[in-house]
């Protein structure tokens, strides 16, 4: 029994294996092959002609993982280090939804929360490069979070008096309801969505909103351009490349000269 156990370990817990590799790309198009299922129910022609044929599909699929759930319980020595890890509360919640449906209807639609399995090609292909990639940009956001904080207050506040502002200038005849009203409209058009059930209708109005809608551009750029330099900034130190004084052009790090503009980093020898 311990034999089988370990076996069973290498092959789902591991990929360093052709028999693991294999299981763990089975189970991705599983949980790709239950997504679809998912989808083609919420079309109505789809589930009239095919509701049966669906349905015991989507079962299949719901007991093998259930199956696997209880395996990887089973051979591990601490199943609970398994339960209450990330990847186990994924799996549960994976099958949770088609037995919740038993009792209670609604529920279905959740097993899109399968997707989130899909996070496992990453371990299972082996990607470094991503996952490095990945940790930068976590890294860049927290550097940075100072600044996109007090650039979201300023946001807010434009927000705020921009919509106390269109509340006593256009008002509820022109559908200016409320602030709150108010709020949503400004919310909407700063980010340039502009979904169009509220408009200004005077001169003013008119004017403060193209203002607002320039100002969107500048809520997209500003946030990007803090993250992308303290990205940057970190790949820079990482890589050992310098900045070029003058023009700030990235160079490698032995380089003598800026491949740009020419300004010289040391003595020549």
């Amino acid at each position: 029994m311990e034999k089988i156990k370990n076996r069973l370990n290498r092959i789902i817990f591991g990929t360093d294996t052709l028999a693991g590799r294999l299981f763990d790309l089975a189970l991705l198009g599983l949980i790709v092959l239950s997504i679809i299922i998912v989808m083609l129910e919420s079309i109505a022609a789809y589930r009239l002609r095919y509701h049966r044929f669906l349905e015991i599909a989507e079962w299949t699929i719901t007991i093998l993982f259930f199956i696997e759930y209880l395996l990887r319980i089973w051979i591990l020595d601490k199943p609970w280090k398994y339960i209450l890890s990330f990847y186990g509360i994924i799996d549960f919640l994976s099958i949770l939804p088609s037995f919740a449906a038993l009792l209670m209807t609604g529920t279905r639609g959740l097993i899109v929360l399968r997707a989130m399995r899909l996070i496992r090609i990453f371990r299972i292909l082996h990607l470094p490069k991503y996952s490095e990639e990945g940790r930068l940009i976590i890294k860049s956001l927290h550097n940075s979070r100072h600044k996109i904080i007090v650039f979201l207050m300023t946001v807010i506040a434009i927000v705020i008096i921009v919509a106390t502002l269109m509340y006593s200038i256009e008002g509820q005849q022109n559908g200016f309801n409320s602030i709150p009203e108010s709020l949503y409209w400004a919310i909407v058009t700063i980010t340039t969505v502009g979904y169009g059930d509220i408009a200004p209708q005077t001169a003013t109005g008119k004017i403060i909103a193209s203002i607002l809608m320039l100002l969107g551009y500048a809520i997209i750029a500003v946030p990007t351009g803090i993250v992308s330099a303290s990205y940057q900034e970190l790949r820079r130190k990482e890589k050992g490349q310098k900045e070029c004084p003058r023009c700030g052009t990235e160079n490698i790090s032995v380089a003598r000269y800026c491949h740009r503009c020419g300004e010289p980093f040391g003595t020549d020898e």
